[in-house]
């Protein structure tokens, strides 16, 4: 067998075009190669300039190698292939090319200037129409190519010769914009014609300027402008380079959309539309002037990650009739999106559609939406078919209720007029799993369509609500599983940037990124255990899954400094005991109205993520080379670990709080080291499982650790019975009362079938869904055992009545798998290890053995 490279990648870019990086680190994966075969070689051949040049390094390493070339200059590309050689001393062939183009690298190449219309700019409301902006230009012959770099001040889509500039949405999405606006970059070579051309935007208020937060919100965070900001570059085979770029030539008028906001929905006036309006044949004499706004470019920055898509369509299963006679869209899938129509009726008609996650008495329940009024409007124009969806908005539904359609709606239906379009960041997938548990399976789905309506170019907490911010505590608890199921290195990595960036001076991490005014107990800022630990434990976990040590040279200092905040806060005691914590927020027996009051001491959960990140940072300094802070670092978790045991822990292993996540923490945080003191934590931990039916106990902090918890410490059994347990509260009895995303609260929805009285009850809310991890891990038995899955660590557990399960993971190196099945008491287990790295097999009453690349199988007796 021949050795097989692929094209490589360029840094975590799915599309390296418009790149921010000067020198690129390089990846590529061996997709064939004979058994035995090991890289000691690579070559990387880039297309540089007009020359070729090799580069050859004695190596195994493949993954975010360093760039050999001359470092890249704004809106250079370079072609690149690899080839390796291996122990035989032959070279394979060269990959298949990858051709990356850096974008706008200096702050000095842009000349494009934000504008806008000069009206509505009323900083007091939220009803300000929105705008379009254009611009006519002509084209000489001998255009070899085009390319566009756009972003806004708001939300934009572009247009040039009346056509859809790309397939992203909401863009630029939301960063810290003070500090880092990104731009896009798009090839339009084959939009641009020679002669008159135009190019135009649709312009949204989106997070810049619309409406933000809970009890009415904060609008103009950012600024009050609604403005684009554009710069087309037409490269001719001359050499030469002409510019068109947004600037007081640019044109403005009243866009059809009357009101767009992310929380309340859009309304379009199909009779306010001006066909033609971004070609170079229509005449824009009666449009405004336009007003320029300040924008330092040297706050322009490329993304570091896919923008948001729209990926999947889905069609309603059922046109349901409520008590009162409304009409409702069943779409079988609680998902986040918008809704797109096709429709022929009277000019003046008005259609509209009201979204919710959930049916109460047969209608619509809207009360969890708080004050997003989540309802599109369209006003139909009377042409024979129009089609339309929205623009800058997005809804977090199952159902849709329509109000107004002027035909037969159930007709219309089932010609395929009205689809859910799901929305999210175009993140690769990289992790499955399945088992012969149907309702384990659904649970795993639930989890990933969570993550898919929450990962809208920033983690958020929830899709549907006037929220859907980025609270650190989430995705501090679920960035393992997020790190399972997709390729999430290149948004969370860009998105710990703005943490730093909101990092107070003092190190106090914000509950949320980007911080918005609050006006209650989240403001001012404050440090809090869990969610500030962010800072530090997800750099980690994108080290630990993606292999990047970048992420932890980028983040040390932020982690650094949450760190020795805590340290200042606990003084000599060493015990994090004093100031607001949530705690285990969302623990099954706080109540409603006070989701902090939990079974678990708030102040020994501080306590324990004080001495877990001063460890990560020990580690993270290990990684670096940072031998002096290592030592630091280490030294005062010790110190806080050895204060947690004194002031939490009993000798005979019991804790003071006497609940699930406090012994999860004590045992999984490494702070009970004595053995047997941690055989009876981890004992009385599976005691209280079963003493409360193997019903869940946990909020956002204990949940993603109890099960790793119970089956590290020899509980596999008592895991299996809490995973697998029906009644409320559990995983499955969210399953069982028909949810397809994870909730909020474990009852989100009550026995009896109504809502959860507390003004906190969303349906799709990743964090409890964290425990998806430990399916992959445990269940399935498929895990890293060294950064970046350069080895891999195959260590089933069977149990709870499953026959079977699998799992694959699309690691750096390539697709590693497992599938185990029990058969006449034999468990029997299928293996693939993707070259360029190894696998360490610990089946069930088997000694440990180590695996090379390819394809194994393995069978054991099980008791």
């Amino acid at each position: 067998m021949s050795v097989t490279v692929d094209a490589p990648r360029i840094e975590h870019h799915r599309e390296p075009l418009g790149i921010g990086e000067s020198a690129p680190r390089l990846s590529w994966r061996i997709s064939a190669a004979p058994d035995g075969w090991q890289q000691t070689a690579y070559r990387i051949e880039l297309e540089q300039r007009g020359t070729t040049s090799t580069h050859e390094v004695e190596s195994a390493e493949q993954v975010l190698v360093d760039w050999p070339g001359e470092p890249l200059h704004s809106r250079e590309q370079v072609t690149v292939r690899i080839a390796v050689r291996g122990t035989d001393g032959a070279w394979s062939t060269a990959s298949p090319a990858t051709t990356l183009e850096a974008g706008l690298l200096d702050p000095a190449d842009w000349i494009a200037r934000p504008v806008g219309a000069f009206r509505n700019e009323n900083p007091h409301s939220d009803e300000r129409r929105p705008s379009l902006v254009r611009r006519d230009f002509e084209v000489r012959d001998g255009l070899v190519r085009a390319r566009l770099y756009a972003t806004a001040h708001g939300v934009y889509e572009a247009e040039l010769n009346g056509q859809r500039v790309g397939d992203d949405t909401l863009s630029p999405g939301w960063t810290v914009y003070g500090q880092r606006l990104r731009y896009y970059t798009y090839d339009v070579t084959d939009l641009v014609q020679p002669g008159a051309n135009a190019l135009g935007a649709w312009l949204g208020d989106g997070w810049y300027r619309g409406r933000l937060g809970w009890r009415g919100g904060f609008r103009n965070v950012y600024g009050y402008d609604q403005s684009f900001l554009g710069q087309l570059e037409l490269t001719y085979a001359d050499g030469t380079r002409e510019t068109v770029a947004t600037d007081l030539s640019w044109r403005s008028a009243p866009s059809p959309i009357l009101h767009s906001g992310l929380y309340d929905g859009e309304d379009y006036d199909a009779r306010e539309e001006q066909p033609g309006w971004s070609t170079a044949a229509f005449d824009d004499a009666q449009w405004e002037d336009v007003s320029e706004r300040h924008r330092d470019p040297a706050t322009l920055v490329a993304p570091t990650a896919p923008p948001v898509r729209a990926t999947q369509e889905v069609l309603p299963v059922e046109v349901l009739t409520g008590p009162s006679g409304s009409r409702i869209l069943d779409f079988g899938q609680n998902l986040v999106g918008r809704v797109r129509i096709r429709i022929s009726g009277p000019a003046g008609t008005t259609v509209t559609l009201r979204t919710a996650e959930v049916l109460q008495d047969g209608e619509i329940y809207t009360r969890p939406l708080r004050a997003a009024r989540s309802t599109d409007n369209y006003t139909l124009a009377g042409r024979d078919v129009e089609e339309w969806e929205p623009r800058f908005t997005f809804h977090g539904f199952r159902y849709a209720e329509v109000t107004g359609w002027p035909g037969d709606l159930d007709a219309d239906v089932a010609a395929g007029a009205l689809v859910a379009r799901v929305y999210h960041t175009d993140l690769e997938r990289t992790g499955w799993f399945a088992s012969s548990d149907a309702a384990l399976d659904r649970l795993h789905e639930n989890v990933v369509w969570g993550m898919r309506g929450n990962f809208v170019d920033i983690p958020t907490d929830c899709p549907q609500r006037d929220e859907r911010i980025g609270w650190t505590g989430d995705i501090q608890v679920f960035g393992p599983t997020a790190s399972t199921l997709f390729d999430v290195s290149g948004m969370l990595s860009g998105w710990l940037r703005d943490v730093a960036i909101e990092q107070l001076p003092d190190g106090t991490v914000p509950w949320y990124v980007p911080v918005i005014p609050a006006v209650d107990k989240w403001t001012p800022l404050r440090p809090g255990a869990a969610w500030g630990d962010v800072a530090t434990l997800l750099p980690w976990t994108l080290y630990e899954r993606f292999g990047d040590a970048g992420v932890l040279r980028a983040q040390f200092d932020s982690a650094r400094r949450w760190v020795d905040l805590l340290e200042r806060r606990s003084g000599p005691s060493r015990l994090w005991n004093t100031g607001f914590q949530l705690g285990d927020w969302l623990d099954p027996a706080a109540p409603p109205d006070d989701p902090a009051d939990a079974l678990t001491d708030r102040y020994l959960v501080a306590t324990a993520y004080f001495a877990k990140s001063a460890r990560t940072v020990a580690r993270m300094a290990e990684v670096l080379g940072l031998s002096d802070e290592q030592a630091h670092y280490d030294r005062l978790a010790d110190e806080v670990a050895t204060a947690f045991v004194a002031e939490y822990v009993h000798p005979d292993g019991t804790m003071t709080s006497d609940a699930q996540t406090a012994y999860a923490l004590g045992l999984q945080f490494g702070l009970i080291t004595d053995a047997g003191m941690r055989d009876a934590a981890a004992t009385r931990l599976a005691q209280l499982v079963q003493d409360a039916g193997n019903r869940i106990a946990t909020g956002f902090v204990g949940t993603p650790l109890v099960s790793d918890a119970l089956s590290d410490g020899g509980h596999v059994d008592t895991a299996y019975d809490l995973i697998l347990e029906r009644e409320c509260p559990s995983w499955l009895y969210q399953v069982e009362q028909g949810a397809t995303t994870v909730w909020e609260r474990w009852d989100s929805l009550l026995p009896d079938g109504t809502v959860n009285p507390g003004t906190m009850t969303s349906f799709n809310h990743y964090a409890l869904g964290a425990v998806a991890d430990w399916m992959h891990r445990v269940i399935a038995g498929l895990a890293p055992d060294a950064p970046g899955y350069r080895r891999i660590r195959f260590a089933p557990r069977p149990g709870g009545g499953l026959t079977s399960a699998s799992a694959r993971q699309l690691t750096a190196y390539g697709e590693a798998a497992i599938s185990w099945r029990i058969e006449g008491g034999q468990l029997h287990v299928d293996l693939t290890v993707p070259v360029g790295a190894e696998a360490v097999l610990d089946l069930p009453g088997a000694g440990e053995e180590t695996l090379a690349p390819g394809i194994h199988s393995r069978t054991v007796s099980i008791g």
